[in-house]
Protein backbone atom coordinates (compact mmCIF):
# COMPACT_ATOMS: atom_id res chain seq x y z
CA UNK A 1 0.00 0.00 0.00
CA UNK A 2 1.10 3.63 -1.12
CA UNK A 3 1.20 6.10 1.65
CA UNK A 4 1.79 10.17 1.73
CA UNK A 5 3.29 10.40 5.18
CA UNK A 6 4.96 13.70 4.32
CA UNK A 7 2.10 16.03 4.81
CA UNK A 8 2.37 17.28 0.78
CA UNK A 9 -0.85 17.10 -1.40
CA UNK A 10 -1.10 14.31 -3.97
CA UNK A 11 -0.67 17.49 -6.77
CA UNK A 12 2.18 18.33 -4.74
CA UNK A 13 3.77 15.63 -5.21
CA UNK A 14 3.03 14.90 -8.83
CA UNK A 15 4.27 18.51 -9.51
CA UNK A 16 7.63 17.14 -7.79
CA UNK A 17 8.00 13.90 -9.50
CA UNK A 18 7.01 15.55 -12.83
CA UNK A 19 9.98 18.35 -12.70
CA UNK A 20 6.73 20.84 -13.10
CA UNK A 21 7.30 22.66 -9.66
CA UNK A 22 8.12 25.80 -10.66
CA UNK A 23 10.56 27.35 -13.26
CA UNK A 24 14.22 25.90 -13.56
CA UNK A 25 17.27 27.62 -12.70
CA UNK A 26 18.67 28.01 -16.39
CA UNK A 27 15.08 29.12 -17.00
CA UNK A 28 15.11 32.15 -14.38
CA UNK A 29 17.01 35.75 -15.98
CA UNK A 30 18.13 36.46 -12.51
CA UNK A 31 19.61 32.83 -11.63
CA UNK A 32 23.75 32.36 -12.56
CA UNK A 33 22.46 29.18 -14.47
CA UNK A 34 20.68 31.58 -17.00
CA UNK A 35 23.60 33.45 -18.06
CA UNK A 36 25.79 29.87 -18.31
CA UNK A 37 23.25 28.03 -20.01
CA UNK A 38 21.48 30.73 -22.79
CA UNK A 39 23.81 33.82 -22.34
CA UNK A 40 27.09 33.07 -22.50
CA UNK A 41 27.21 30.21 -25.43
CA UNK A 42 25.18 33.25 -27.49
CA UNK A 43 28.35 35.82 -26.62
CA UNK A 44 31.00 32.88 -27.40
CA UNK A 45 29.71 32.00 -30.81
CA UNK A 46 29.13 36.22 -31.55
CA UNK A 47 31.43 37.58 -29.53
CA UNK A 48 34.81 36.23 -28.16
CA UNK A 49 36.73 36.41 -30.80
CA UNK A 50 37.48 40.46 -30.31
CA UNK A 51 35.96 40.18 -26.53
CA UNK A 52 37.14 37.16 -24.95
CA UNK A 53 39.67 35.46 -23.80
CA UNK A 54 42.93 37.64 -24.53
CA UNK A 55 41.24 39.48 -27.01
CA UNK A 56 39.67 42.60 -26.07
CA UNK A 57 39.18 45.03 -29.13
CA UNK A 58 37.71 48.01 -28.32
CA UNK A 59 39.25 47.89 -24.64
CA UNK A 60 35.93 45.39 -24.35
CA UNK A 61 36.30 42.31 -22.27
CA UNK A 62 33.20 40.45 -21.85
CA UNK A 63 34.19 37.58 -20.25
CA UNK A 64 33.38 38.65 -16.61
CA UNK A 65 30.44 40.89 -15.21
CA UNK A 66 33.27 43.65 -14.09
CA UNK A 67 34.45 43.71 -17.10
CA UNK A 68 31.24 44.62 -19.16
CA UNK A 69 30.62 47.29 -16.01
CA UNK A 70 34.10 49.16 -16.95
CA UNK A 71 33.15 48.72 -20.44
CA UNK A 72 35.86 49.95 -23.51
CA UNK A 73 37.19 52.65 -25.05
CA UNK A 74 32.99 53.74 -25.43
CA UNK A 75 32.60 53.09 -21.46
CA UNK A 76 29.90 50.30 -20.08
CA UNK A 77 28.43 48.16 -21.93
CA UNK A 78 26.07 46.78 -19.04
CA UNK A 79 23.20 48.76 -17.20
CA UNK A 80 21.92 46.10 -14.74
CA UNK A 81 18.37 45.76 -15.08
CA UNK A 82 17.84 48.23 -17.95
CA UNK A 83 18.38 46.75 -21.51
CA UNK A 84 17.77 49.71 -23.25
CA UNK A 85 20.16 51.51 -22.02
CA UNK A 86 23.18 48.52 -22.24
CA UNK A 87 25.18 49.23 -25.11
CA UNK A 88 25.43 45.74 -25.73
CA UNK A 89 21.55 45.22 -26.38
CA UNK A 90 21.80 48.22 -28.09
CA UNK A 91 24.52 47.26 -30.65
CA UNK A 92 23.22 43.41 -30.87
CA UNK A 93 20.18 45.04 -31.39
CA UNK A 94 21.85 47.55 -34.55
CA UNK A 95 20.18 50.23 -32.24
CA UNK A 96 23.55 51.58 -31.52
CA UNK A 97 25.47 55.10 -33.17
CA UNK A 98 26.31 55.15 -36.48
CA UNK A 99 29.49 55.21 -36.95
CA UNK A 100 30.83 54.67 -33.50
CA UNK A 101 31.00 51.96 -32.43
CA UNK A 102 29.54 50.13 -35.17
CA UNK A 103 26.42 46.99 -35.41
CA UNK A 104 27.93 44.18 -33.76
CA UNK A 105 28.94 41.16 -34.44
CA UNK A 106 30.69 43.25 -37.21
CA UNK A 107 30.94 41.82 -40.53
CA UNK A 108 28.05 39.32 -39.87
CA UNK A 109 24.86 38.84 -40.04
CA UNK A 110 22.75 40.32 -37.08
CA UNK A 111 21.73 37.79 -34.22
CA UNK A 112 18.15 36.18 -34.66
CA UNK A 113 15.77 37.85 -32.32
CA UNK A 114 15.22 34.90 -30.13
CA UNK A 115 18.79 35.73 -29.05
CA UNK A 116 18.43 39.70 -28.71
CA UNK A 117 15.70 38.40 -26.75
CA UNK A 118 17.84 35.95 -24.21
CA UNK A 119 20.44 38.62 -23.91
CA UNK A 120 17.88 41.41 -22.91
CA UNK A 121 16.07 39.50 -20.50
CA UNK A 122 19.25 38.30 -18.87
CA UNK A 123 20.30 42.20 -18.61
CA UNK A 124 17.00 43.45 -17.57
CA UNK A 125 17.02 40.73 -14.76
CA UNK A 126 20.47 42.31 -13.60
CA UNK A 127 23.10 40.78 -15.31
CA UNK A 128 24.02 37.90 -13.02
CA UNK A 129 26.57 35.68 -13.86
CA UNK A 130 28.27 32.60 -12.04
CA UNK A 131 30.84 34.71 -9.53
CA UNK A 132 28.27 37.25 -8.74
CA UNK A 133 26.49 34.88 -6.75
CA UNK A 134 29.61 34.31 -4.41
CA UNK A 135 30.67 38.11 -4.65
CA UNK A 136 27.93 40.19 -5.29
Amino acid sequence: MLRFGTGLGVAAMLFMAWGLGGVKAQDDASKPEFYTTKVKPILETNCAKCHMGINHRGGLNIDTRAGMLKGGHDGTVLVPGDADKSLLVRLIRHEGPKDDPMPMPPNKPKLSDADIAVVAQWVKAGAVMPLDAVNP
